[in-house]
């Protein structure tokens, strides 16, 4: 049961179209929290509320709902189910008391739940699964267990069985009370006896039931060794125990649509899910009565500003107290779209912050500063993903980079690279939708419309042939003229070196304080070489030279060394380079060799594959892969891994390329020049 004064909190998660946010809708409904409970095709729920969300008809953005069940205080909080914005689950994960894994009756789609779960277990979150639209047709409840337990490291446990009529799942029994309830659509389900035809299922499942849980108290496991038919309510305490601890999972059933067993999840929740004491205990707090609360997201609102989402682990936040050094000018309760603004925020609340402008996402906050109790919140997900971003409207460059800045405090998922070789600012993100949103949110939220392509890949070049090059800059226009003599010896350095400059000038051929002029040319140069791009490895070396007393100058020095680099580079076998990146792909095991197709098809170079650590029947493989292959690689790997496979990549060498494919992109490059 829930502290006297603390409100609980339930993070609703699970893969896309599982009806996360219908199911929302109905424990709302339930909780007598809406009047009508509304439905995703009317766009009317209070999760999915945001223009884009209900433009696109799916969870773009966490929605949180204050809610009260049977007397206790709840905040529900709706997480997307697309990959592309897992950040949203793993930003709120951390601060709920429990998780409901929403997932439908279907064995092809429990592998894009294997990240999730995974998360789960990792950060010892108690979580329970519900198996939603048990309505529609779906697997056999024990075939679907079964594939859940694959990826789950906790052991799954039924809360209950379900009673069929031929396909029909036309309710359930519940394997602690042992009790039957007969679902009744779109009304509590009706209290019923346990079929004939159920008891012996029923009394096994119970058993297994009892034997998972017993793995985890002595009493209990002394209890069945001895055959003693343990009291209701010591199983009641022995499953809440066991949640709370995150040792088992309990699975229930039902169907958000039609409300049936969503009333069961509701007592469910109440009873099983820990204390908001008990969870900040687990997470490093002490609840006391100072104010400690950790924010988790911040969110920016049209009328508001900007707003910290935070829960409060201990005392009471009041508006226009002070926290983490500023004055808390708006505290508001969260319900979809809907912030109403609130006097005092207590124990376990979940409350947006007004205008905290110096906080950010995990940062503890304290009337005394910012704390350091707590567990930190987990790293923001590495980037996959990214496309050129380019205003559409000059006049709104300035504007741009701030909107941008705005969206990654949202969502740091996102990152932007300003790419010094290619002068792009590129967004990166989790995919193609979750980039295709930042671009909708720019142009609702900031009015800048943008334009978004694939990032041009950071092409350089190099030279294969030394050679000696003499150029000599001569002007004369009335008064003091130019003049600069130069020769230089240019050379291909190894791989990875850069470049380089000397001189090996004697008897003063080219004055000493001209020659950082002649490096200057020919550094000067090296931005574009005779393909196009930037040039790399070579060695510059001036050997000799000539001077006028009068017309010499750094200017002329200068010039003269770009023309000995225009007229001398095309004679040293020029040839491009292509940026080669080290990936790391991680995939489960029966994927790998598709996985290595896939690498193989993208002139990669596998390097080898390793089981992933910490990750039962993973792999991960190890391949050098040209940048010029990974745009949309991650779009191919998803396909094949129902969501769950990801990548890691970092630059790693040059590589020369050559042949047809080189000259396509010379030939592009020299077309966009001279455009």
């Amino acid at each position: 049961m829930a502290d006297a004064n603390g409100a609980r909190c339930a993070a609703l998660v699970g893969h896309y179209l599982s009806g996360k946010t219908t199911l929302m809708e109905a424990l709302l409904y339930t909780a007598k929290a809406v009047t009508r409970k509304g439905t995703t095709k009317e766009g009317n729920t209070v999760g999915d509320s945001s223009p884009v969300a209900r433009a696109r008809g799916m969870s773009v953005e966490l929605s949180a709902a204050q809610c009260q069940f049977m007397g206790d205080g709840w905040t529900l909080i709706d997480c997307p189910g697309s990959i592309e914005f897992a950040q949203e689950a793993t930003n709120v994960l951390p601060v709920v008391d429990v998780a409901v894994v929403v997932c439908e009756a279907d064995t092809s789609k429990t592998l894009g739940l294997a990240p999730l779960f995974k998360f789960l277990d990792d950060h010892k979150i108690p979580h329970i699964v519900y198996i939603n639209k048990l309505d529609h047709p779906h697997a056999r409840i024990g075939d679907v267990l079964e594939s859940l337990q694959s990826v789950s490291q906790r052991p799954l446990v039924l809360r209950q069985v379900p009673i069929q009529d031929g396909d029909a799942i036309t309710g359930y029994v519940d394997l602690i009370s042992e009790r039957a309830y007969s679902y009744k659509p779109g009304q509590s389900s009706a209290l019923i006896e346990i079929p004939d035809s159920m008891q012996d299922e029923e009394q096994i499942a119970r058993q297994e039931l009892l034997e998972a849980l017993a793995d985890f108290d002595d009493n209990l496991l002394e209890q069945l060794l001895e055959d003693v038919v343990p009291e209701k309510s010591e199983v009641y305490k022995h499953l809440s125990s066991s949640l709370a601890k995150d040792s088992v999972v309990p699975v229930l059933l039902g169907s958000g649509e039609t409300m049936s067993g969503v009333f069961r999840l509701w007592k469910s929740l109440r009873h099983d899910t820990p204390s908001v004491s008990t969870t900040a205990a687990s997470r490093g707090f002490n609840p006391g009565n100072d104010v400690v609360a950790q924010v988790f997201k911040t969110h920016y609102a049209a009328h508001t500003g900007k707003l910290s989402l935070a829960r409060v682990w201990s005392g009471a936040i009041a508006e226009g107290s002070h926290l983490a050094g500023s004055r808390v000018t708006g505290l508001y309760s969260l319900f979809g779209e809907k912030h109403e603004k609130i006097s005092k925020a207590g124990l376990g609340a979940v409350v947006a912050l007004g205008r905290l402008e110096s906080v950010d996402r995990g940062d503890v906050l304290t009337a005394e500063g910012k704390g350091e109790a707590g567990d930190p919140l987990p790293e923001p997900l590495e980037p996959v993903y990214g496309l050129a971003v380019n205003t559409a409207k000059r006049e709104d460059e300035v504007k741009l980079s701030g909107a941008v800045q705005k969206l990654v405090e949202e969502d740091p998922s996102y990152r932007i690279e300003h790419n010094p070789d290619t002068h792009e600012m590129v967004l990166w993100g989790q995919g193609e939708i979750h980039i295709a949103v930042a671009r909708e949110n720019l142009q609702h939220k900031y009015n800048i419309d943008v334009t978004l392509r694939p990032p041009q890949v950071p092409y350089k070049e190099t030279i294969r042939k030394p050679i000696e090059q003499h150029a000599r800059h001569k002007k004369q226009s009335g008064g003091h003229g130019q003049f600069g003599d130069v020769k230089v010896e240019i050379k291909p350095l190894a791989r990875g070196v850069g470049f380089e400059f000397s001189n090996r000038i004697v008897g003063g051929a080219v004055p000493r304080q001209f020659i950082p002029s002649v490096e200057a040319g020919v550094r000067e140069y090296l931005s574009r070489g005779p393909l196009g791009f930037p040039v790399v490895d070579l060695t510059v070396c001036l050997f000799d030279g000539q001077f006028h007393a009068v017309d010499s100058s750094d200017q002329a020095f200068r010039t003269a060394a770009a023309i000995a680099m225009r007229e001398g580079m095309p004679k040293c076998n020029p040839v491009l380079l292509e940026p080669v990146c080290k990936v790391e792909i991680d995939v489960p095991s029966d994927q790998t060799s598709r996985v290595n197709t896939l690498i193989t098809g993208r002139r990669g170079q596998i390097l080898g594959f390793d089981a992933k650590p910490g990750w039962s029947g993973w792999d991960t493989v190890q391949a050098y892969m040209p940048r010029a292959e990974m745009h949309d690689l991650i779009i191919e790997l998803r396909s094949l891994t129902q969501g769950a496979g990801t990548f890691r990549f970092e630059f790693d060498h040059l590589a020369e390329l050559a042949g047809r494919e080189a000259d396509q992109i010379v030939a592009a490059r020299q077309e966009a020049l001279a455009a």
